[in-house]
């Protein structure tokens, strides 16, 4: 099973589980790391997350990739907020989080770059507003490739 495939999976499992609740699945990742492969799933909810959180989905998910085993060979769940920099995914996100700070990789360069950072001013249709270089720029979101909340010092 690919990568892919399984990071899908699990964020298909991890959303029915966190769908009565008040957290919400933001990313999952599955990876090779030196110390071997690593599945990490990132929830939040408002407030943050405490350590219960995690432990409620860690422990639910565990017993689901136990149940139907669609991972191959020996790895670690990891179960934990996003962190303060957190990847922004969902359309929704950069509404949510409008007035922050955000760093911005497109695919391809727009106004001359493909890295921005600047403060998120919400979405208009299929594009990410963002105020950069005392301007406000369309970014839109088929072109980006990473997004994350800034650290604002």
């Amino acid at each position: 099973m690919s990568r892919v495939h399984i990071e899908k999976l699990v964020a298909d499992w991890t959303q029915e589980i966190v769908e009565v609740t008040e957290l919400e699945l933001v990313d999952v990742e599955y990876v090779k790391e030196p110390s071997g492969w690593v599945l990490r799933v990132f929830i939040d909810k408002p407030g943050g997350v405490d350590l219960e959180d995690c432990r409620q989905v860690s422990e639910a998910l565990d017993l689901k990739l136990d149940e139907e085993d669609p991972i191959p060979g020996s790895y670690c769940l990891e179960v934990s907020s996003p962190g303060l920099e957190r990847p922004l995914k969902k359309p929704s996100d950069y509404q949510r989080f409008a007035g922050r700070k955000a760093q911005i990789r497109t695919y391809s360069a727009l106004h001359g770059r493909k890295r921005f950072e600047g403060i998120l001013a919400g979405l208009a249709g299929d594009n990410v507003l963002l105020e950069w270089e005392g301007e406000t720029i369309e970014i839109p979101l088929e072109l980006i490739a990473k997004a994350n909340l800034a650290l604002e010092l």
